[in-house]
């Protein structure tokens, strides 16, 4: 028995003997590194557009907007528009009380009518000479009386009716069937909202950077991260003596109909837009008044004096000392130094900064 269980120990030691040493003749793992060799990430140099702006608030308008109020003192008699409605030019949306003025216009036009016919009697007349000239002249004279008089009659209408000055979107319905309403009376209000015009101001060092036709963006917390696009369409004449800063108005398509007037929105205006070689920041190395990046060669880096330009959030201008789709060092730039062998760990979407 005692023989058995020594055999049996004796084999379990043969086996883990035999497990170890074939463990330790085992070829390193590829991915292991050797001595001096820093993991890094890498990202191409790119060609991008690089654009400085400038930042300020800024107020939506209507492209045109007026209150709409009747022109004399009556009662409201008919009412043709709804809350919100989309009008044209010319829609008559409102007509007060006119009973009078158009008794009125149909006497004038009944006796513009007589006058008519009896001046072409007399036309008739002068012709065969049975009437002086003279009369014909007279008549005449009484019958362009007698059409003023109708012009004066319809205009009396008119004054009588609110119509829409131009086409665009209506607000609310200030006014009731019946109301006694006077001159300056709101009776609702009409904003061509088809484009909208933005006033913002800008200090006056910037006043040499702005030009008509220059592109802005907008954008508004009604919708969070919709960018709206425009144009510079006019720029103040005098720069305000307090705040030292000038009016410029931008236009914005208002296709969809999303701003409205009133609004507050945070403008971008585009100073300059060009094309340019951009790095991320963090490939960046300062040391002193020397900025250098480290530029993968094969299996190490080199560093590579650089002359930058502008900078934006997470980019940097190229100006010297880079080629567009060469790879440079991103992570790991603390542990390398000139001519240090590297393994790339993965790289960054080249589509960045």
């Amino acid at each position: 028995m005692i023989k058995k269980i020594l055999i049996v120990i004796l084999i379990i030691g043969i086996g883990f003997g035999l497990y170890y040493i074939g463990q330790s003749n085992k070829p390193e793992p590829n991915f292991r590194r050797g001595p001096g060799v820093v993991t890094v990430v890498v990202a191409p140099v790119v060609s991008n557009i690089f654009t400085d702006s400038i930042e300020a608030l800024g107020t939506a308008k209507a492209n045109e907007s007026v209150d709409l109020t009747a022109a004399t003192t009556d009662k409201i008699a008919k009412i043709n528009f709804t809350d919100g409605m989309v009008v044209k030019k010319g829609q008559i949306l409102v007509e007060l009380v006119s009973d009078e003025e158009r008794a009125d216009l149909r006497s004038a036009e009944v006796n513009a009518a007589q006058l008519k016919h009896d001046l072409n009697r007399i036309e008739g007349l002068v012709k065969a000479r049975t009437l002086p000239t003279a009369r014909l002249d007279d008549q005449r004279t009484l019958y362009k009386k007698a059409k003023a008089d109708v012009q004066v009659a319809k205009a009396r209408i008119r004054d009588r009716q609110v119509v829409a000055p131009f086409d665009g979107q209506l607000g609310l319905r200030q006014i009731s069937l019946g109301s006694l309403v006077t001159p300056g009376t709101v009776i609702t209000t009409l904003d061509d909202l088809s484009v909208i015009k933005l006033d913002f101001t800008v200090p006056e060092g910037f006043l040499a950077a702005l030009k008509i036709g220059q592109s802005i963006t907008a954008l508004s917390d009604a919708y969070p991260g919709y960018e709206f696009t425009g144009t510079v369409s006019n720029i103040g004449s005098r720069i305000d003596p307090v705040s030292r800063a000038v009016t410029v108005r931008a236009i914005l398509p208002n296709d969809q109909q999303k701003l409205r007037p009133g609004m507050l929105m945070r403008v971008n205006l585009i100073k300059n837009r060009s094309q340019s070689i951009m790095i991320p920041e963090q490939a960046l190395v300062t040391s002193e008044d020397r900025k250098y990046v480290f530029l993968l060669e094969g299996d190490h880096v080199v560093q590579r004096s650089v002359t930058i330009g502008r900078r934006r959030p997470g980019a940097i201008e190229i100006l010297d000392g880079l080629s567009i789709g060469q790879k440079i060092v991103v992570e790991g730039t603390l542990k390398l130094r000139d001519n240090s062998k590297v393994i790339v760990q993965n790289s960054m979407d080249e589509t960045r900064p």
